[in-house]
Parts: structure tokens; sequence; C-alpha cells
């Protein structure tokens, strides 16, 4: 792992021969020996855990397995972020291979594979099966960075659910939106600083349909509304609302304008995964 000898020992020393005692309400407890562990909430733990799954996923071999997804000449068989793995395999066979070598990986470091927290997502027709005599859960979708990735590769869900959470951020801000004693401008730069990022949320990889157009354009309409103590009722057209709230650019285009963002900053790099699977 490259980890210098110094830094090893001083973490050994840190922890070594350690005791701890427990308060309770009738005094504390008898002195006891910690024997794995460290402080609780303390910045050592997400680090020495990234070190460990950084070291058995090296150590599991998957670079030279030819199980994967082949993009460009070039096989992906895992996907690590934070604490999050994720195999990715063409059939069942090589799933099971991948999971299998990361499972005894594990365990010859002292980590056990938690199955009830272990998911399984196929494109296809699935049939269940057991590792060590516990079921793996099927899903039709998980959450990863954030997004919801799907069997199918589909965005409506997610698009959805950004919707309802923006309406949600929306409807706490009606006591700024509907103060009379705030300048319309205030109001808009708060829409656009507090609601739009919650809807844009890892838009750079949605693919945008029409469908998904008609509920994102009612949506903003639905923003301008609120400050201007509009109701739907009301007969004002959406060009009139546009016209008086002057927002800019649209909430489409600031989604479109996030896109082409990213695809710049892709195509600057020389080698990289996320460009790779963006060119195929």
């Amino acid at each position: 792992m490259g980890i210098p000898d110094h830094l090893t020992c001083l973490l050994r020393n840190l922890y070594a021969g350690q005791e701890a005692t427990v308060r309770t309400g009738q005094g504390t407890t008898d002195w006891f020996q910690i024997g794995q562990g460290v402080c609780q909430g303390y910045i050592l733990s997400p680090c020495l855990f990234n070190f460990y799954a950084e070291y058995i996923m090296r150590n599991a071999g998957l670079e030279e397995t030819q199980a994967g997804i082949k993009i460009a000449r070039r096989n992906i068989n895992n996907l690590i972020y934070a604490d999050d793995t994720t195999l990715t395999a063409e059939c069942e066979e090589e799933r099971k291979s991948l999971l299998m070598k990361v499972k005894e990986e594990n365990e010859k470091v002292g980590l056990k594979l938690n199955i009830q927290k272990t998911k399984v997502m196929a494109s296809g027709p699935i049939t269940s099966w057991e590792i060590d005599g516990e079921a793996m859960e099927t899903v039709a979708d998980f959450i990863f960075w954030g997004s919801k990735i799907t069997a199918y590769g589909d965005c409506i869900h997610e698009i959805r659910g950004h919707l309802l959470l923006g309406r949600k951020v929306t409807t706490n801000l009606d006591s700024i939106l509907k103060s009379r004693d705030i300048t319309l401008p205030t109001k808009v730069h708060v829409v656009r600083a507090m609601v739009f990022p919650v809807i844009m949320y890892g838009c750079e990889n949605w693919t945008v349909k029409k469908a998904e157009l008609r509920r994102i354009d009612p949506f903003e309409l639905w923003c301008w509304r609120r400050p201007l103590r509009v109701p739907w009722t009301a007969r004002r057209s959406n060009q009139s609302i546009l016209k008086e709230i002057s927002p800019g650019c649209s909430l489409e285009g600031l989604m479109l304008k996030l896109k082409l963002q990213y695809f710049g900053h892709l195509m600057q790099r020389v080698d990289s995964l996320e460009k790779t699977l963006m060119l195929g």
C-alpha cells in the first residue's frame, strides 16, 4: 500500500495496551483491555477502513480476471467510492466469481461480507442465489453517489424524486417567497440558490426525455408563481409570469449548461474512466 513504516508504528503504539471503563448509574465498571477499534467519531476510523478496502480490492486480483463489462477495449468490473463497492459483470457466473474473490480477501483480513446489505441488480431476468446459505436480495434499482441507478438505465424515477424534493424545499421557503417585505429580485435569487440546486443535483448524467421536460417546465413556473402570489386558478399566462420575474436562464437551460460543462471537463482529461464511458 506504500504506507510509511513510521506511521504504522505510530498508530500501533497509539492504541497498544489501552484500557477503558464504562460509567453507569451505579458507578464505573472494572478496567478492561481494548482489543480492536478506535475512539468513536475519530477520523482514523474511515481512513483505516478505506485502506483496508483498497488493500482488499488490490489483492482480489480483479484486474487480471476477464470478468466484467467491456467498454472501448477496457474491462470494468468494479467501481469504488468511499465505502461503497459495486461489482459489474455480463453474466451471473462472472458476478458470482467476482463476489467470491472479494469475499475471500475480506476473510483474510478479518472482515466479513454482509450478505444482508449486498444487493443484486440485473438488466434482464435473474435467478436468486445464495452465499453461505444466505439469499441475496434482488432489486430493480439502488442509490449510488446520491443517484438512483435502475436496471434499465432510465432517469424517470430519479427526476421525479428530485422534483418532489424541490417542491418540499420551496414549500418550506414560503415564509420568504410570500413575504411582502422582501423584494422580488431577492426572492428570485433565493429560488435559484436554494431550490434549483436540489433539482439539478446529478443532472449531468441524466437522459432527459420529452416526458420529463413536461414535468420540469411546469415545476419552474410553479416556483415563480409563489413569489408573485399568483395561484393556478388566476388567468395569468406563463409568458406574463416569466416576463415579470425575468429569471434569465431557465431551469432546463441551467441543466443543459451543467451537462456541457461536465462534458468539456471530461474531454480535457487524457485517460480516465469517465471519459471512456462517455465516448464508449
